[in-house]
């Protein structure tokens, strides 16, 4: 085993044990302090008044960077396995509820900015980019997925046909509702609001409301009149 192994194998597995030893310590107050003071050594950052609770999951924690004020409740699971330039960002006061589920996968950056929302069991996924805004509301159970099924050949099985990784863009100050789903390659405008159970499958201007499945604008909320498609 050469030395780039050995010190793979090293860091993952002190990773394993602080994770594994700290990570189910039940006293709120207490096992949050003790992991916020153990974890920094192998993380790419924690930083100040970091709330983690217990049983939260992490992978890869050198390539995971926790901001100031964030909250992370018991069942949040972060992964960033499987390829060394993976990483995921999480901006200061950046709140996860209970069983969030955020994977980077394949040279993927997930980055949710300052003062973000994210309901109980939402699930972020690559291995297409995800960039999610400052002071957004992500209810429950919604699903942003950057990554589609190729599935043009039918002769083919959908497996071997790959994968699309466009990427996803959610701009700031925008409201996804209950159980809304997100497909690769989509940018929600800023100021947006996406109706409860939407498939959102492409760019939504600006302060617009949308709803539907797939969603269709509906109105501004600038005020300004919405000049619906024939699609």
């Amino acid at each position: 085993m050469n030395n780039k192994q050995n010190f793979f194998w090293s860091k993952h597995l002190s990773e394993s044990l602080l994770t594994n030893l700290l990570g189910n310590i039940p006293t709120k107050v207490v096992g949050s302090n003790l992991r916020n003071l153990f974890y920094r050594d192998i993380f790419a950052r924690i930083g100040s008044s970091v709330y983690i609770e217990d049983g939260v999951k992490f992978l890869n924690t050198s390539c995971i960077d926790i901001g100031n004020q964030v909250s992370l409740l018991h069942g949040v699971s972060i992964s960033a396995q499987g390829h060394p330039n993976n990483k995921v960002y999480l901006g200061d006061k950046v709140s996860l509820e209970r069983g969030v589920d955020i994977r980077a996968m394949k040279d993927t950056c997930i980055h949710i900015d300052e003062g973000t929302f994210i309901g109980p069991y939402v699930c972020l996924a690559g291995p297409g980019n995800i960039k999610i805004g400052k002071c957004c509301l992500i209810a429950a159970h919604v699903g942003i997925f950057a990554n589609n099924h190729i599935f043009d050949d039918p002769m083919q099985t959908i497996e071997d046909q790959g994968v699309t990784r466009k990427g996803i863009v959610i701009e700031d100050d925008c409201w996804l509702g209950h159980a809304v789903t997100v497909l690769d390659g989509v940018t929600i405008g800023k100021g947006s609001v996406i109706g409860a159970g939407a498939v959102v499958t492409k760019d939504i201007p600006p302060f617009s409301i949308a709803v539907g499945v797939p969603a269709k604008v509906i109105k501004s909320r600038k005020g300004k009149e919405v000049v619906t498609s024939k699609d």
